[in-house]
Formats: structure tokens, sequence, C-alpha cells
């Protein structure tokens, strides 16, 4: 497969008008006047932009789906839908649940990967999301399914996924979470979240291994001039941050901030969206607690937020539209969120070598056409 004439977003971040081969799955080639082989197909993309597939490490459902449902069909369907809205890889992320309803979870997604069961998106792992947080911030999770790091737990859920979590939230200030830190962050992520760290324990965290901030500024403390919390320590060290920005959970000039502060290589943007996401007004469930979707916004009854109903793409539109110029967000939601999943090498960009994951999209940043592994989804 040929892309001719469309503007190409390279792996330098820079859009430019080149073509690009498609062989075997893989980006084969990028340049000007690709020889065509015998009946190979070509794509048209003039006035389009060619970007890389959008990837999602902090997602729990949608379309009347979620991955804690813990069923193929659930998986499949998050697969289908994500892939018909641009994004080809995911992190199928979990909730607080008891040990029990956790290792069914995972053990279905270990049988998902190892199966190869999805023809859409991609599930590159599982984050886990829960249940070692801090009460006082407990959010949308459930209060009855949250407790202290406990590692026998941790290794028994790690085993029954098959080794595929990917990502693992902490609230570094509980006891036990620093060890869990340090005995973990070797062989997956470690994210700070749902937690009431101050700056000086959040520091630690990360000076311990943990390198990724979970939904930055939402469940923790707020950053201020006295108390820079989790937020400052983010700032003064290296890790990356994620943003949902769906439009309610944070303020447009908070996402100008963010990107500015952190700079374009360490804002992940993230959908945090559950089964509501795609579909119409109503009541659904997240994590065993009632939801309202109201005019896109899901929240529990008392007016917490409940994840978003808005998909990545969606999000990074949002970005766009508050400022964020189109490179740095679509690198925001792609490359970065590779580098989180332990993936940038076979995914996140227009590069040579990795999987022809792509997004043909307009001007007006309309999907036009989604390639997954160098297959045009329907």
């Amino acid at each position: 497969m040929i892309i001719r004439n469309g503007h190409i977003l390279t792996d330098k971040w820079q859009f430019t008008e080149i073509d690009l081969a498609i062989r075997d799955g893989l980006i084969a080639d990028i340049g000007p006047d690709i020889n065509i082989q015998e009946n190979e197909e070509v794509i048209d993309a003039a006035g389009m932009n060619v970007i890389p597939g959008l990837i999602d490490i902090h997602i729990h459902g949608c379309d009347g789906h979620d991955f804690c449902d813990g069923s193929l069909e659930a998986a499949a369907g998050i697969s289908k839908y994500l892939a018909s809205r641009g994004v080809t890889s995911f992190l199928a992320t979990s909730m607080a649940l008891p040990e029990s309803e956790l290792k069914k979870v995972f053990q279905n997604g270990a049988s998902v990967m190892a199966n190869k069961q999805l023809d859409g998106a991609q599930m590159l792992g599982i984050h886990m999301e829960g249940p070692f947080f801090n009460k006082a911030k407990k959010g949308a999770q459930a209060e009855k399914n949250i407790i202290d790091p406990d590692m026998d737990m941790f290794e028994r859920l790690y085993e029954a996924a098959d080794k595929k979590i990917r990502l693992l939230d902490v609230a570094p200030e509980l006891v036990g979470a620093m060890e869990m830190i340090r005995q973990t962050s070797g062989r997956l992520k470690v994210s700070l979240g749902h937690t009431v760290a101050d700056y000086d324990t959040a520091f630690e965290a990360i000076k311990s291994g943990a390198s990724h901030i979970t939904h930055l500024f939402n469940a923790m403390p707020a950053f201020t001039h006295r108390e820079p919390g989790v937020v400052g320590a983010a700032m003064d060290t290296d890790v990356t941050v994620e943003l949902i920005c769906d439009g309610f959970h944070i303020h447009p000039a908070v996402v100008r901030s963010v990107f500015k502060m952190f700079g374009a290589d360490r804002v992940v943007l993230v959908s945090d969206a559950m089964r509501a996401c795609g579909l119409a007004n109503g009541d659904y469930e997240l994590g065993g607690q009632p939801v309202k979707l109201t005019d896109g916004k899901a929240a529990l009854a008392d007016g917490t937020l409940a994840g978003s109903a808005t998909d990545l793409m969606n999000c990074m539109k949002n970005a766009v539209s508050f400022g964020i110029p189109l490179a740095d967000a679509v690198r925001a939601a792609s490359l970065n969120p590779a580098k989180v999943a332990g993936a940038s090498n076979c995914t996140g960009s227009i590069t040579i070598g990795k999987s022809a994951d792509l997004l043909i999209i307009d001007d007006q940043l309309a999907l036009q056409k989604v390639i997954i592994g160098g297959v045009v989804q329907a």
C-alpha cells in the first residue's frame, strides 16, 4: 500500500508532504516518488494529514463494554469501537475491585492478548488502577475495595495477568507504598494517583522508581504556592503526566499551562473513558457504582466525575481547540503513551520499521481512514 500526496507527521513531529509505503503490516518507506509494486493499492491523501494512530493508556470501556466485565465480548467490543474512533492500541484499565474479581479480569486480558483475539485496536497490556489508593481521594473508585499496598496480592495478580500489567497506580503515602514502588518499577511503569501525598512524599516516590502521574490534578491535592504537592514534584522531575482532556476534568487554561510547564514530550492525553462513551444519556455503571451520563458528563450520584464519556480522538481535538498545536497534541496521544506502555519500539510514530498504525484526517481533524497493522479498518 502506498499513501501519496498527504501531509505526513514524521517522527520529527513536523508535517511534510511526502509519500509512505506500507508492506507486511509495517511502515516500509517514507520519501518522494516511492515505486509502486504490481497491483499495489494506492491511497491519494491529497489535502489530508497522515498521523500516527492514537494510543489510550487509560480507558475502562466504551460502547456499553467495560474491561472489568472480564469477557472476550467486552474486550472485542472495546477494540472495535476504539478502532472506529482512531485509537489503534490501548491499555485496558481496571478499577478497585476485590482480588478474586481482578484475577478473573486479568486472566481474561492475558488470554485475549495471547490468542490475538482483537481485530481492531490492539491491547498492549493492562493498566492496574487500584486498589492501592487513599480513600480520601477515591474519586469514582468504590471505597470498600480500596486497600493499602499488598505486595503478595500484587504478585498473585501479576501472575494471573501473565505479567501483562504495564502500568500500576499507587498512592505513595500509604504504608508499604514505597517498597511496592521499589519492587515493581523495574518491570513496569509505576504511576502516582488517587493520593493526598505532599511534595516531599511524591518526590521520594519518584526517586524510588515512580515515573508517571495518573490524571494530573484530579484525585490529588491542588497545586498551590506553599504546598505544590504531587504536581510540583512532577514538575521538578522527568515523569510523564496524564491529562483527561474531555472539557470537564481540566480547564483549557490548565491544559495550555501543562504543555508549557512539562513540554510536549511529557504530556500524555488519556480518555479515562467508561462504558457510556459513545452512547446516549442514561444510567450506567463503573466499578460497581451507578453513573449517570448527562450531556457528555459522567458522574456519580453525589456529582463526583466518574471517568469520562469522551474518546481519545475527541480529547486530542479538544486539546487543539484549547490552543495546543496539532503536532504536539498528536504526540501526546501517540508516541508519549506508547513510551509509557513500553511499546514505542513498535508503534506510536511514523517511523520506518514500526507497525503501520496510521490515521488520515482532514483539515478539520475529521477521521477519513484508520489503518492498523497495515489493514484499512472498515
